[in-house]
């Protein structure tokens, strides 16, 4: 018998969404923070020539990494705007900052000292943030200047110091401006404030994707079959995907009787989820990187190499090695999903610490003692549902992988774009049934308890 919460829940309907004033001001704010994104993307840094960029990336940047950040991005770095790394940056210190976190004993106890701890972690965050945003930012400007006095028609940059001064500014201003916009949303708006901003990005890239597709169609390289073939299958992945990251590994959990001035009360029965995708996105990001990021590097500095040396020869061979597509390129990214999912979950989830929480609590698993017993059945059952979770996302971007090498389609209907959309999609619905579902409330006690004044 469903509790008089989900029948609640069950009950929503659009016609309370016109009375939630909260939720549509911060759908509101979402939105006009979402298209600040959209037009600071087509703003390009101090001393670029928008025409000459266009030409360089179509020549020498374009099959790598640097296509899944532009993806990312929504064409930011294609048009070299200030926003051009995008929030990229800031993820990858994230990450970093959550792993150490993990692993290093003095991060993990700020980790454990609550709001203070969480700020000191935030702010080491933006540090790594703007490290990297300098880095990546110089190596951008000095491989542009490189790049188009060797390509270009017509020279991409202005001056050389100076470009290079003003580029790394204008990139860290933009990349830390998008991260305080994503923490806006977060706090005013509704959902991810960051996941947003990389799902605008993909989604921005779509249409575009969308476009290069029938017009290979209309053009006669493309059979008409194969194309509804290919939407077919990306309405296919995202119906997989859904279904994936919804399911979940119910371990059951009870409580003891508690004694009421009633009398006697039934034991309590919960359920812990285990979602059989625990990692998310990561494992496939990290995995793209890794193995891109050689690919990347010959783009970027590798264009003027000379065939006849031993070095050149190498980069080269790296470089059709690491191609998309690749049975090599394709196994390692396989390899590298696995491997980063297992080891994403291991970081996250901490068995002995979730079966410690449940012994304060009170409760247990039926069938085993609390503490160590509990830890090795939650590592066990999380063991095998990341098998499964693993193998769903190395399928996930494997077939897309192929299909993308194979006819050409952009990344936007990747899987790892794929499975961004999907997840921020589902969350954000949640958090919008969330408020729905809290304002039917306040109405209900709002009700309530005007019955009672007329009694």
């Amino acid at each position: 018998m469903a509790s008089r919460a989900d029948q609640l829940g069950m009950n929503l309907n659009l016609g309370n969404f016109g009375q939630a004033t909260e939720l549509k001001n911060r759908l509101w704010f979402t939105l006009g923070a979402l298209v600040v994104f959209r037009f600071l993307s087509f703003v390009p840094l101090p001393g670029i020539d928008p025409v000459a960029m266009n030409q360089l990336y179509s020549q020498a940047a374009s099959g790598g990494i640097l296509d899944l950040f532009n993806t990312f991005s929504g064409g930011s770095l294609e048009r070299m705007s200030i926003i051009a790394l995008g929030v990229m940056p800031y993820i990858t210190a994230s990450i970093v900052v959550q792993l150490a976190s993990a692993l290093n004993p003095t991060l993990a106890a700020l980790k454990k000292e609550g709001e203070s701890g969480r700020k000191k972690l935030n702010q080491y965050t933006r540090y790594g943030t703007v490290l990297l945003t300098a880095i990546q930012g110089w190596f951008i400007a000095s491989g542009l200047e490189t790049l188009g006095a060797s390509q270009a028609i017509q020279p991409v940059v202005i001056d050389s110091m100076m470009f290079r001064i003003s580029a790394v500014i204008s990139l860290i201003g933009g990349t830390l401006f998008l991260m305080w916009l994503g923490e806006q949303i977060t706090s005013r708006g509704i959902g991810n404030g960051i996941s947003l901003i990389i799902m605008a990005g993909i989604v921005a890239s779509i249409p575009q994707t969308l476009a290069q597709l029938f017009e290979q169609g209309r053009s006669g390289a493309m059979n008409g079959l194969v194309i509804a073939a290919l939407l077919l299958g990306a309405f296919g992945v995202i119906w997989v995907i859904s279904f994936m990251e919804r399911a979940q590994r119910r371990v059951l959990v009870q409580y003891p009787k508690r004694a009421t001035q009633q009398g006697m009360a039934q034991q309590e029965r919960s359920h812990l989820p285990l979602k059989v995708n625990t990692a998310g996105v990561i494992p496939p990001i990290f995995a793209s990187s890794l193995l891109l990021l050689p690919l990347t590097i010959t783009q970027f500095m590798g264009q003027g190499v000379n065939e006849d040396t031993a070095w050149g020869a190498a980069l080269l061979q790296m470089n059709q090695w690491f191609a998309h597509g690749q049975p090599l390129y394709m196994a390692l990214y396989g390899l590298g999903i696995i491997f980063f999912a297992f080891f994403y979950v291991a970081v996250v989830f901490n068995p002995e610490e979730t079966a410690d929480n449940l012994k304060r609590q009170g409760g247990f698993i039926p069938g085993y003692r609390p503490g160590k017993a509990t830890s090795d059945y939650l590592d066990f059952v999380l063991t095998r549902i990341t098998v499964i979770g693993a193998f769903y996302l190395a399928v996930i971007c494997l077939i897309p992988e192929q299909v993308i090498a194979t006819t050409g389609v952009g990344l936007a209907l990747g899987g790892t774009s794929l499975l961004i959309l999907v997840n921020v999609t589902i969350d954000t619905v949640q958090q919008i049934q969330s408020h729905l579902l809290a304002h039917q409330y306040a109405d209900l006690i709002k009700k309530a308890k005007l019955k009672g004044k007329m009694r």
